[in-house]
């Protein structure tokens, strides 16, 4: 099985490795992102034919809407959407938080989701095909520094379940994947590029990488048309639950 793939977020982690997936089993790929660099080496790396450029913020709904109608001929038949793209604030509590640094999470992570989706919906429709979602397990285990964020990828799942609903009867799979600790970029860019706050996160823990997520990516979008995952929940095996916290000796 093959066909197109529309990847948000492309530039890195999970996106890129999912464009790189998809491509080396005969897919065509949409990548989008903001950084035009590093589109540009990818699409020299995957080459013309497999995969199409778009400089996209995902906050600019506008520029979203003008992107996918403009899409070249060859690349128009979307069968896939990844809704990957995604930020997280820095994790202070909300009390101390930045507002405009929420905002921007906030757009990028629901506002320009739903808007990416809505305006590849009529051609997934028509195609019978699938809508990926990334959410996290953020969406279901809290933490602290993590309201917003959390918020968004909550979001995410429930839109998937619902969209599921508003899919009935079209032919067309949705599903909500919600990974914990994989190493990318993410940390790096949610701490204003600390690498060593990175490594430290991810030191002797033997996290995911973009290439596991890639592969499970990949699994669920060549299942057979019957079948729908509706979420599906991954962590390395050294992250598991952790308990409640208790503030004692506190003052009323």
């Amino acid at each position: 099985m093959s066909g197109t793939i529309f990847i948000t977020g492309a530039t890195a982690g999970i996106g890129a490795a999912s464009a790189r997936r998809f491509a080396a089993a005969g897919w065509k790929v949409i990548g989008t992102g903001r950084r035009r660099e590093r589109l540009e080496a990818l699409a020299s790396e995957l080459g013309p034919e497999r995969l199409h450029p778009l400089v996209l913020d995902m906050r600019d709904v506008d520029a979203i809407g003008a992107a996918v109608a403009g899409l070249p001929a060859a690349f128009a038949d979307v069968d896939v959407l990844l809704n990957n793209a995604g930020l997280a604030p820095p994790m202070e509590p909300q009390q101390e938080a930045d507002l405009e640094a929420s905002r921007q999470v906030i757009d990028t992570n629901i506002t320009g989701l739903v808007a990416v989706t809505r305006a590849l919906l009529p051609r997934i429709i028509k195609r019978k095909g699938a809508v990926l979602n990334l959410s996290s397990v953020a969406a279901t285990y809290p933490y602290r520094g993590g309201a917003v964020y959390a918020g968004t990828k909550a979001f995410v799942r429930q839109f998937s379940l619902d969209l599921r609903c508003d899919m009935h009867g079209t032919g067309v799979r949705v599903t909500s994947i919600e990974p914990g600790m994989a190493e990318t970029e993410f940390t790096i860019v949610r701490t204003g590029g600390d690498k060593a706050a990175s490594d430290a996160l991810y030191a002797n823990m033997n996290p995911m990488t973009a290439d596991d997520l890639a592969d499970t990516l990949f699994w669920i979008a060549t299942l057979p048309p019957h079948l729908n995952i509706n979420t599906i929940e991954l962590m390395p095996v050294s992250q598991s639950f952790a308990g409640f916290q208790i503030a004692r000796n506190e003052q009323p």
